[in-house]
């Protein structure tokens, strides 16, 4: 019911708070809901002046103004339903909500407002209902107290609790006081006993000592030793006696055994056999034999005694000789030891004196005992209070670390909820990714059939991993001015995926994968003659700058860090590492502290200086020093420069010169940083990580270097170990990534290029880390702490000075641990990445073991370090060993250079060279040009001893790396191009002493390869400064564009899925547009359905409606040709608007744009290469032409003409053939494939060869512009050689001296008329030389410019043809899903069209049906579009009323009453006796007057109307077993079997759902509960429905039957009415078996199954009778009892299992007070029972051991004798057998029934 009236007041009325069925009666014990419950139905107009909270004047004012509302109602309220909503009583707000409940819709219903039924009730009560409230208000702020009494009754409460603890407090300290008196007193009576003890053990002590110092004369002793040695003679001879009967004995044991066993061994003999034998015996010589024995034997134990005899007397002489020797010498001493009486008396005396002195000894020992007990009982006082204040020392500092210990935690989880915070963040993300992805891709397989691009997909997978979002956040077409983060998210995706097409794009992956077309071409490699010549142009532009790192300190054998949080043992292990290895700790607070303090004392250091420029120099330094150093590496590099500029100049001052030195003091390095520091600290800053670095290197080179170093806790902070990797090494590792790469193009690259130099090697050889947990730091602080505070109150051990400042450090490491954790926590990710992925140093040990364990394995590490570094050291060694032996190997083998010439020759020659050849260009070049020895395009390079000679000589000159100058006579290189055979072609005077032409070689090095010596030839530096931006904006356009050209195709893609499928859409909306068939189906319904009656049978009508049925059905198909025809004409309509060919000419623009973009580069490249080498030549670089280039047409779009802003961009005009002449080449095509042909495709496929054709032709016309460009550069370079060799007499002229003309002058001299013929020039053989060299160079830069030229032409064509394959696939691409578009148009019109045809004819069948079988069409017919169907939720006309079924009627079934009996009888039985209880005879005579009279026709069947007297007194004796009275109710639930005989579990079950359903614990239920919860059957689910509606149903006679168990066993006297269930269930419990009925009673009353004490058997129904007057009839047909038909078998029940406990009253309601009945145990054997149980059931407990009558176990009850006898003999729960009585009835109304046919059949 409270879920009910939740969802009422929640979901209906809708309160202000949400209430629950749990909190229900907390919400309105303030009565505050209540008033706005009453508010919203608007009876409750004072509902402002209500208040809302928990004190009492709250709930006093709102539950006084709900009254009259209540009472206005007809709600029962009064003060006591006031005050248990108040006290929050269980149930009170649930039962008043259900009346308000009911009571708010009787006036919902009756709709009247408040003040209407304010007006309507009449006066009087209205005036009596005033004087109510009045006094339900008087009596409510009775019942409710006041707030203040409240207050002060908790403010009471509270004081008496805490009067309780302080008293509980004070009681407890008095007998802790007690105990310790008493443990006092106890402990000096112990201390007095042993005082006590210790004086008596003296008193003894020194009595022993006085008696010990007393000489005592002893007396003589009597004269006893005769006396005593005959007495042990004596007992000798008797102890041998004793031993000679103890033998005799024994063996007359023996014997006595040997003749028994002789003698039982023999049979007994008769008395003539003995007497021969004891004749035989005495006349045998055995006998003689025996005798002799026994002699020998007698005289061997006299000899045996006589020598014992001897040897005793032998014995006690020795002893007596013993004993008068030792006699002797008692005398001799007796007389040697008497002394005077004087002599006595003097003794005596000083052994009195010996004791006084004693005396007086020990009570000296005894006073200074007391005073040393005193002194230590004084100094135990001082311990114990020492030790109380370290005890309370120690609880301030446990509280203080357990607050340290809470800090740290709330940091933590605060630490730990921010990174779970960043981490759900990211995980949001991430998943908003995901599901961004998801949709991206559903959206995208909807679009395209599942069949995304690959592309596409690729792109996505690339935002996504990149973290953009997929969809568009922002718009940035056209670009903003300002952009917003969004459009900012928008650009950074463009940009990725721009880079991402172009990285495709440039390596051939991806979409741009060559082809399987262009599988047998050959990528295009390589261009690396353009890379060295864009490579030594940006060198000479931009010289890279030399990097060198070179450490700024000397290598030591050792240099390492310690690292780790506070307290996790570093000092410690580095201290034991110093010890054990020699090494120094550096550590930077020590340093820091050294270092002011070098200040304070003013440490200084005494220099030699000089008074010339270097002091100077040293007041600079002085002064950069004074100045804010930026960074430490700039400050070592200048100490360092400056140290260096000194060694210099005083290596290269001259000896006779003198300079003045002086000595000149200042402050030393650490004391100069010692006042920064200390100038620092005083402002309150911090110490910058800088200046920290300088005092820590400063150490680092006061360090020898022969010893190793270790940095305790240092770096902390990622910056620091920047500052410090720098100032060690030289190098600034943020800036070493940039300054040392060398020039490198994203176009072409130079395989040549110096590499860019490596790293230098890290500052440090290892970082280690000692990691250990905030916990274990918090505790070690915690033990610091303990173990400073325990030392500082030893016995002396500390100096107060040492104490403090121990002191003071334990509180700064307290107030500080917290931000050192956290420090080192921010600090330490990035420095575990730098040592860790950057330099690859750092070591982890686990700190958090014992301090050996952690020393022992930190020496492991450093030793496995130490060892790691010799192996480095000695591999290195090894290396340069033997690259030391390989150069010497390389010297070695080369050959001797050759003799060189005399130097007057070589400088006349030179001089004369160059007078004649004219600039020094060529001149320069004989020098650089020399044959390379070791090749791979490096230039030229000396040998080692070269190098050196040249390094003693003179400083190397500029000319990067080249050789030194030679003489002009050196051999040239027999690898030269065709310089022998020009020179042997000319005719000349030097031919005949020319040499012989070189045999033939190795081929020719081809240019740009490994092995190809480029051309290093000087160039004007306007060109280098002229090319360099050129190709930068040659590189920066080239790839732009092609980017912008891939973003357009990209947003292509996408635009081309969209409008495929919208026009999908557009043309399924199209297909689905609605048509008029339904009404002309809907008009034909109508005239069929009207038609009169008696014409449906005419056959010439059924013909006329046939008719119209096929009239309908053309006219319906040609509205179906119609809208064919019009979809048709729609889809030619969507293929002609000429969208495909618009979108296919965009897709070839953007791709002609990309040819145009690799043409562009190439004429650019060609341009570039022409200019270079032409400067190498000197020559002037050539014009452009006004031209501008070749250019890639683009295709018109338009119609119109092109504007004049693009008249440079050639274009194409779009021309495709007349629509005639495509259609007549569709139609030749269709005949050829002899089907019918879509037109309208095969014209966009003939559109699209016109295309294939312009990109085949436009490909074309590009590939032969690039070829003639290199034919032109060829011819052009041929032209030059002409021109060359044309010129080469009149260079050689000696008229001519200045250089070469230009080109305007050789146009004049061919102009004008030739000149005479000027006679040969000879020329020496070292001019030929040079002009050959000269030669050979022109040759090599025509070879290398025309092969670069070349490559680049052979990429630019294989661009060119990828670029024309990717266009005619995309363009298929596009073609084919626009072709598939158009196809799948034609199947859905198609489909569609027959679809419609098939269900007109669907129609046309179902119409013809109906006309043939004359019957009307009642259900409307549906033609859809596609669809027909018959609607069978719309009738056209209604149908007729079903006739009403009767209802069901129950029959008589033998013996069993009916309903309707049962509930007649229980009328009248409720009449008579409410209570359910009848007397014996008033209830037979009730049965017999319904069966004699006419009434029991009515109200019992027939079988019941053959009773007589003696069997309804049977029947009543059934029914009274132990009294006089009737349970009617019981004997109608006997009389209404048949039902289902419940088992113990079953009963249960329904106990446990009734009290489920009994929230309140009341113990009974209304109907409506009852039939919600039922019983242990239910009805019949499975009654078959007849098909005659007229036939009534079948009668369900089980849920009748529970039914009318509710209204037999029910209280109607309550309203609405309810029953006791456990009281019902109390009578099913009845059994056949009364012991069995009794234990299902108990196992209702206690909740569960009772077990049996002892073993039982089964109930065997068939030998279960019932006794009566008359006859015994079995019940074995009973069919309730069928569960317990079984057989014989033995049930083994387990003994006391029954933990529960059971109560008197439950037990009362078990067994029920009996009236005049006698009870037959053997306690009260012929006692009457007086009232109830009650009082036997009170004994039986107090028996048991309950004395407050508590409820007891039901095992310990049922081993009670009382309980045993009363088991057997309760017969209450006994299931009468009424059928048996009514059966015999039967039988013999049967067998009267026979003979009275017979009598009848005689008469």
């Amino acid at each position: 019911m409270s879920d009910i009236v939740c969802r009422w007041l929640n979901q209906e009325v809708k309160l202000s708070r949400t209430v629950s069925p749990k909190a229900l009666e907390k919400d309105f014990s303030n009565g505050f809901l209540l008033g706005e419950l009453l508010h919203k139905y608007e009876l409750q107009d004072d509902f402002a002046q209500f208040l809302e909270g928990r004190v009492s004047n709250v709930k006093l004012n709102n539950f006084s103004r709900l009254e009259p509302t209540f009472q206005l109602l007809g709600v029962q309220f009064d003060q006591n339903v006031a005050q248990n909503i108040m006290t929050e009583k269980h149930g009170s707000v649930t039962k008043l909500l259900y009346q308000l409940y009911i009571a708010l819709q009787k006036k919902k219903k009756s709709g009247l407002t408040g003040v209407a039924m304010q007006t309507m009730r009449p006066l009087a009560p209205a005036k009596l209902q005033s004087m109510k409230s009045e006094i339900y208000r008087e009596r409510l702020k009775n019942l409710v107290p006041r707030q203040t009494d409240l207050n002060l009754k908790r403010v009471s409460e509270k004081f008496q609790a805490k009067f309780k603890q302080m008293e509980e407090k004070i009681n407890r300290i008095h007998f802790e006081n007690a105990q310790k008196i008493l443990s006092l007193k106890e402990e000096q009576r112990i201390q007095d006993l042993e005082k006590h003890r210790l004086g008596r053990r003296r008193q003894h002590e020194m009595m022993a000592r006085i008696q010990a110092a007393i000489l005592q004369i002893p007396k003589v002793l009597p004269n006893r030793t005769l006396k005593t040695i005959e007495r042990n003679k004596m007992m000798l001879k008797k102890k041998e006696e004793e031993d000679v009967l103890n033998e005799i004995k024994k063996f007359e044991v023996l014997i006595k055994k040997e003749i028994e066993a002789k003698d039982s061994g023999l049979k007994v003999p008769s008395e003539s056999q003995t007497a021969a034998d004891l004749l035989n015996t005495y006349s045998d010589e055995e006998y003689m034999k025996k005798i002799q024995k026994r002699l020998e034997e007698d005289t061997l134990a006299r000899e045996q005694r006589e020598k014992r005899r001897r040897k005793l007397l032998m014995d006690q002489l020795i002893a007596h000789e013993a004993q008068e020797e030792a006699y002797r010498e008692e005398q001799l001493i007796n007389r040697l030891m008497r002394q005077s009486q004087q002599e006595r008396r003097i003794a005596v005396q000083l052994m009195h004196v010996r004791h006084e002195k004693e005396v007086l000894w020990q009570n000296r020992i005894f006073r200074e005992k007391q005073y040393e007990e005193r002194r230590l009982k004084d100094f135990q006082d001082a311990l114990d209070r020492e030790a109380a204040l370290a005890k309370q020392a120690k609880l301030e500092y446990e509280e203080q670390a357990q607050k340290e210990i809470e800090i740290h935690e709330r940091i933590a989880a605060e630490r730990a909820q921010a990174r779970y915070k960043k981490h759900y963040s990211m995980c949001t993300e991430i998943l908003d990714d995901i599901i961004d992805l998801s949709t991206k891709v559903a959206e995208y397989r909807n679009l395209t059939h599942n069949l995304i691009p690959i592309k596409i997909m690729r792109d996505w997978k690339e935002l996504f991993f990149s973290g953009k979002p997929i969809y568009e956040q922002a718009s940035i077409d056209p670009m903003p001015t300002r952009f917003t983060p969004e459009q900012l998210v928008e650009l950074s995706k463009r940009t990725l995926l721009d880079d991402n097409d172009y990285e495709e794009y440039k390596t051939l992956t991806g979409e741009w994968a060559i082809p399987e077309e262009m599988a047998d071409a050959v990528p295009p490699s390589n261009n690396n003659i353009l890379g060295h010549v864009l490579r030594v142009v940006h060198e000479k532009v931009n010289p890279p700058k030399p990097v060198t790192y070179e450490p700024q300190i000397p290598s030591f054998s050792t240099k390492g860090c310690m690292l780790g949080k506070t307290c996790s043992g570093k000092t410690s292990c580095l201290k034991i590492l110093e010890e054990a290895f020699h090494i120094e700790i550096l550590s930077i607070d020590t340093l820091v502290q050294e270092a002011i303090q070098a200040f304070l004392l003013n440490e200084t250091i005494t220099e030699n200086t000089e008074e010339t420029k270097e002091v100077e120099k040293e007041t600079l330094s002085n002064e950069i020093s004074d100045e804010p150093q930026e960074s430490t590496s700039e400050a070592m590099l200048l100490s360092k420069r400056d140290s260096e500029i000194e060694d210099e100049d005083l290596l290269k001052i001259p000896p006779v010169l003198e300079v003045k030195q002086t000595n000149v003091t200042r402050l030393s390095n650490r004391a100069q940083l010692g006042e920064k520091c200390e100038k620092l600290l005083k402002k309150g800053k911090s110490i910058p990580d800088v200046l920290l670095i300088q005092i820590m290197v400063n150490a680092i080179n006061q360090v020898p270097v022969e010893k190793g170093w270790i940095l305790d806790g240092f770096p902390m902070t990622l910056n620091q170990a920047k500052l410090l990797e720098e100032a060690l090494t030289g190098c600034n590792p943020d800036q070493q990534e940039q300054e040392g790469k060398n020039y490198k193009s994203t176009l072409a690259s130079d395989p040549t290029a110096p590499k860019d130099p490596s790293s230098p090697p890290p500052a440090l050889d290892f970082a280690m880390l000692l990691d250990i947990t905030d916990t274990m730091v918090l505790k070690r602080v915690v033990g610091e702490k303990r173990t400073s505070f325990e030392t500082s109150h030893g016995l002396g051990m500390r100096s107060p000075e040492s104490y403090l400042e121990d002191q003071e450090k334990t509180e700064l490491l307290r107030d500080q641990i917290q931000h050192r954790i956290l420090g080192f926590l921010d600090n330490w990710p990035e420095l575990e990445k730098w040592f860790s992925e950057k330099q690859d140093i750092l070591i982890k040990i686990n700190a958090e073991v014992e301090k050996r364990a952690l020393a022992t394995k930190v020496q492991e590490y450093f030793i496995a370090e130490l060892r790691e570094k010799e192996a480095k050291a000695k591999k290195k060694l090894e290396e340069e060993e033997a690259e030391r032996k390989k150069k010497e190997e390389a010297l070695l083998s080369e050959p001797p250079p050759p003799p060189a010439p005399e130097p007057e020759k070589g400088m006349e020659t030179e001089k004369e060279i160059k007078g004649k050849v004219g600039k020094g260009k060529i001149a320069e070049a004989v020098k650089r040009e020399s044959p390379p020895k070791e090749g791979k395009g490096k230039k030229g390079e000396t040998s080692p001893k070269e190098k050196e000679a040249g390094k003693r000589e003179s400083p190397p000159k500029e000319g990067k790396g080249k050789k030194d100058d030679t003489s002009p006579k050196g051999k040239v290189s027999p690898k030269g191009k065709g310089a022998d055979k020009k020179g042997l072609g000319k005719k000349s005077p030097v031919e005949e002493v020319s040499p012989p032409p070189p045999p033939p070689g190795p081929p020719p090095v081809k240019p740009g390869s490994e092995e190809w010596v480029y051309v290093d030839e000087p160039l004007p530096p306007e060109i280098p400064r002229y090319l360099v931006p050129f190709w930068e904006t040659i590189e920066n356009s080239y790839i732009n564009t092609i980017k912008a050209i891939l973003r357009q195709i990209r947003d292509e893609r996408h635009n081309v899925l969209y409008y495929l499928h919208d026009a999908r859409l557009n043309y399924q909306e199209f297909l689905q547009r609605p048509d008029h068939k339904q009404e002309f189906v809907s008009q034909w319904q109508d005239d069929y359905n009207n038609l009169p009656e008696d014409l449906w049978d005419d056959e010439e009508t059924k013909a006329e409606l046939h008719q119209r049925v096929n009239d309908l059905r053309d006219r319906l198909w040609d509205i179906c040709d119609t809208r064919k025809e019009e979809a048709e004409q729609e889809r030619a309509a969507i293929i002609d608007e000429s969208w495909l060919q618009d979108h296919l000419g965009i897709l070839m623009n953007h791709f002609f744009s990309l040819m145009q973009v690799e043409v562009s580069r190439f004429q650019d490249t060609k341009r570039l290469l022409q200019d270079y080498y032409r400067g190498i030549e000197g020559k002037i670089p050539i014009e452009l032409a006004k031209s501008g280039g070749t250019r890639v047409p683009l295709i018109n779009l338009e119609d119109e003409e092109v504007p004049e802003i693009y008249a440079k961009i050639p274009v194409v005009p779009r021309k495709f053939p007349s629509l005639e002449g495509l259609i007549s080449k569709t139609k030749s095509r269709g005949s050829l494939k002899r089907g019918t042909a879509d037109y309208c495709i095969e014209v966009v496929e003939l559109k699209f060869e016109v295309d294939e054709k312009t990109v085949m032709n436009v490909w074309q016309n590009a590939n032969t512009a690039i070829n003639s460009m290199v034919a032109n550069e060829i011819n052009l370079k041929k032209d030059d050689e002409s021109e060359s060799k044309l010129e080469e007499p009149k260079e050689k002229s000696p008229q001519q001296g200045k250089g070469v003309k230009t080109v305007k002058k050789k146009e004049e001299k061919k102009k004008k008329a030739p000149s005479p013929e000027i006679p040969p020039v000879v020329l020496t053989p070292e001019e030929q030389e040079v002009l050959e060299k000269q030669k050979e160079l022109k040759m090599k830069i025509r070879d290398e410019h025309l092969t670069a030229l070349q490559c680049e032409a052979q990429a630019t064509q294989f661009r060119l043809e990828l670029i024309k394959n990717k266009t005619l696939s995309y363009m298929e691409e596009l073609l084919k899903r626009a072709i598939d578009v158009y196809k799948l148009m034609d199947k859905w019109l198609g489909a569609r069209y027959l679809a419609e045809m098939a269900s007109v004819e669907k129609l046309t069948e179902v119409a013809h049906y109906h006309i043939e079988t004359s019957t009307k069409i009642q259900y409307e017919l549906i033609l859809n579009g596609e669809d027909f169907y018959i609607n069978g939720d719309v009738k056209v006309f209604p149908d007729p009323l079903p006739p009403v079924r009767p209802p069901a009627v129950e029959k008589e079934v033998n013996t069993c009453l009916t309903i309707k009996q049962l509930n007649t009888l229980r009328q009248e039985f409720m009449e008579m006796a409410p209570k359910g209880y009848l007397g014996n005879k008033h209830f037979t005579d009730i049965l017999y007057d319904l069966v004699t009279l006419n009434l029991g026709t009515n109200h019992l069947p027939e079988a019941w109307l053959h009773l007589t007297v003696p069997e309804l007194q049977e029947i009543t004796t059934l029914l009274t077993v132990n009294s006089e009275f009737v349970d009617w109710r019981k004997f109608l639930l006997v009389v209404s079997q048949p039902w289902p005989l419940p088992s113990e579990e079953e009963l249960l079950q329904t106990l446990k759902r009734f009290k489920e359903i009994d929230k309140d614990g009341m113990g009974s239920v209304t109907q409506e509960q009852y039939k919600q919860v039922g019983l242990w059957f239910t009805g019949d689910k499975d009654v078959k429905i007849p098909e005659d509606p007229l036939e009534p149903l079948p009668y369900n006679r089980p849920e009748h039957l529970i039914e009318f168990f509710f209204d037999l066993f029910a209280d109607f006297k309550k309203d609405p009415p309810e029953v006791d269930y456990f009281q019902m269930l109390l009578y099913f419990a009845c059994h056949p078996n009364a012991v069995e009925g009794i234990y299902r009673a108990l196992s209702l009353a206690i909740g569960t199954h009772v077990f049996r004490k002892v073993e039982t058997r089964g109930v065997d129904v068939e030998h279960v009778t019932i006794r009566s007057d008359i006859d015994t009839v079995t019940i074995e047909g009973l069919p309730e009892v069928e569960e317990t038909k079984r057989g014989k078998e033995k049930i083994i029940v387990p003994e006391f299992l029954n933990k529960e406990t059971i109560s008197i009253p439950t037990l009362l309601k078990v067994f029920q007070s009996i009236k005049d009945a006698q009870d037959n145990h053997r306690f009260f054997y012929d006692e009457k029972m007086e009232n109830t149980f009650f009082e036997i059931f009170k004994k039986v407990y107090q028996v048991i051991g309950s004395n407050n009558m508590e409820p007891v176990e039901v095992a310990s009850l049922l081993k009670h004798p009382f309980i045993q006898d009363l088991l057997l003999t309760y017969k209450e729960y006994k299931l009468p057998n009424i059928k048996g009585i009514l059966q015999r009835v039967d039988q013999l109304q049967v067998v009267s029934e026979g003979d009275q046919k017979v009598i009848e059949e005689k008469k």
